[in-house]
C-alpha cells in the first residue's frame, strides 16, 4: 500500500531530525524547491538563498547547514498536519539554542507540494522580524 502524502511529509520530518544527507534527499524530487521569505534571518547568518533548488541543495541545508546557526536543543511543536490532494500543510512552533547563545521560538507554516510521492516544492512563511530579532539583536 503506497502511504499518502500527509503520511510521507510527516516521514520527511523524522528524516530531517536525524540530518542524514541520503535519507533526506530520497523526500525530494531531483528538481525540488524550496521557498522562504527573502528577509529570513537563516539564509543572512548563513550567507545562502531563501530560494533553495534541487535534492542535493535541500538535503545538504538540512543535513549541514541547519545546525550552523540551530545548534543545540532543537524541539518542534507541531500543531497540526492537513492534507488536500497534492499539498500538505504543516503548523509548527520551533525552539532551540543558536550558535551565538541566543534561546530561539518562532512559529512556522510549510506548504509541501507533492508529486509522485515525492516533495517536489516547499514554501516557508514564519515571522522574519521576530527570527532576526533573536539571531542578530
Amino acid at each position: 500500500m503506497t502511504p499518502d502524502n500527509k503520511t510521507i511529509v510527516q516521514h520527511a520530518w523524522k528524516a530531517f531530525a536525524e540530518h542524514d544527507f541520503d535519507k533526506i534527499g530520497a523526500f525530494f524530487t531531483e528538481d525540488a524547491e524550496w521557498l522562504a521569505q527573502p528577509e529570513n534571518a537563516t539564509a543572512a547568518f548563513l550567507g545562502g538563498t531563501h530560494h533553495m533548488v534541487g535534492r542535493a541543495t535541500i538535503a545538504d541545508f538540512i543535513a549541514n547547514g541547519f545546525s550552523k546557526l540551530f545548534a543545540q536543543d532543537v524541539a518542534i511543536d507541531f500543531r497540526g498536519f492537513y492534507a488536500e490532494g497534492d499539498r500538505v500543510i504543516v503548523e509548527e512552533t520551533m525552539r532551540a539554542t543558536l550558535s551565538n547563545g541566543n534561546a530561539y521560538s518562532n512559529d512556522y507554516c510549510f506548504i509541501f507540494e507533492l508529486r509522485d510521492g515525492l516533495i517536489h516544492r516547499v514554501r516557508e512563511y514564519m515571522d522574519t522580524a521576530r527570527g532576526h530579532r533573536m539571531v542578530f539583536g
